[in-house]
């Protein structure tokens, strides 16, 4: 099999208890033709150690200093120093099944430019798995099964940061990690997704994702809500929404009225709609609340739906069948 160079970028900060484990996973790949662009971002705990140690045995790893501060900084740290034709992400704080790197440069050497490889990911925690992460590792999983990731973009993030690879030029085609967007995983998916990079379907799990209290996905401001609710809208409002259509926001609770906010701030007409009676006729923030059954009187419109309730969410999804709308065309769930 060709071997091309993969570029492996790894921001790192305090996660000395994994960062050994992690290594180890990586250097004892099938696939060996690699380099690890190791990004020190302000680690106070000997997590720089662990990597030096490595490096030190293995010319495969190089660490190098953050040019900046934060995760985003780190990953323009390590393309700047890119060599590989192949790019990848990885976590210092997870694992890499033996035949990950393999895997993904083989799906990419099959199918070509213009493609993303993808695998499935496994959570694993010494304290064990919320109902939360379990029913996301599904969720994601199955969407990779079938490549069909971008069919449910706005509701969460398709890509998992770390068990992605792309051919270098397509990265740089797409801005790489140019744009200071948080989270910036979710940023990039979107990224793909405008660009029209194919997901490679993948049936095999190959990244063991870690899980714990101190995860950066948990205890960072950026990976909030609301920063998430702001991706989906620029990316909605660039790339699907037709600004000849009616749109209509579905919701009252908590990101309903953050997207209504949004739109309102941007000078945005929109009809807010909710199945609720005792909010229909109500105003918020000086918009009446309708009834959902005001869409049938719209011209071809587009919905945002940010109702999270899982019947709920079956029933809109039923009745705007009813009225033969496609989804990711004529509505979009953001929950």
């Amino acid at each position: 099999m060709n071997q091309p160079l993969v570029s492996i970028l790894m921001p790192f900060k305090n996660t000395v208890n994994f960062a050994a484990a992690c290594l180890q996973s990586i250097v004892v790949q099938e696939y060996e033709n690699w380099e690890l662009l190791a990004v020190n971002d302000s680690a106070t705990d000997g997590t720089e150690f662990v990597f030096q140690e490595y490096a030190a045995r293995d010319a495969r790893i190089r660490v190098i200093p953050n040019a900046g501060s934060g995760i985003i900084p780190a990953l323009r740290t390590a393309y700047a120093k890119v060599r590989g034709e192949m790019v990848t992400r990885m976590d210092s704080d997870d694992l890499m099944t033996r035949d990950k790197i393999g895997i993904l440069v083989s799906g990419l050497l099959h199918h070509g430019r213009g493609h993303v490889s993808l695998g499935l990911v496994h959570y694993f925690s010494e304290l064990g798995i919320s109902d939360g992460y379990a029913r996301y590792e599904k969720w994601l999983n199955g969407l990779t099964v079938s490549g069909v990731n971008y069919s449910e973009i706005y509701k969460e993030c398709v890509i998992p940061s770390p068990c992605w690879m792309v051919y270098r030029d397509d990265l740089q085609a797409c801005g790489h990690f140019q744009p200071k967007r948080y989270p910036e995983d979710y940023d990039l998916a979107f990224r793909f997704y405008e660009y029209g990079f194919s997901c490679i379907p993948s049936s095999k799990v190959i990244h063991l994702w870690r899980d714990y209290q101190e995860r950066t996905s948990r205890t960072s401001v950026h990976y909030a809500q609301n920063y998430f609710l702001g991706i989906k809208l620029h990316y909605f409002l660039k790339l699907d929404h037709k600004k000849l259509r009616p749109l209509a926001v579905w919701g009252a609770g908590n990101k309903g009225k953050n997207i209504a906010k949004t739109l309102m701030n941007l000078g945005i007409t929109f009809y807010w709609l909710c199945d609720n009676p005792k909010k229909t006729g109500r105003q918020i923030y000086g918009q009446e609340m309708l009834d959902y059954t005001h869409l049938e009187r719209l011209e071809h419109p587009q919905s945002i739906v940010t109702v999270a309730n899982e019947t709920s969410q079956k029933h809109i999804r039923t009745y705007l069948t009813g009225l033969s709308q496609i989804e990711m065309k004529d509505y979009y769930f953001f929950c």
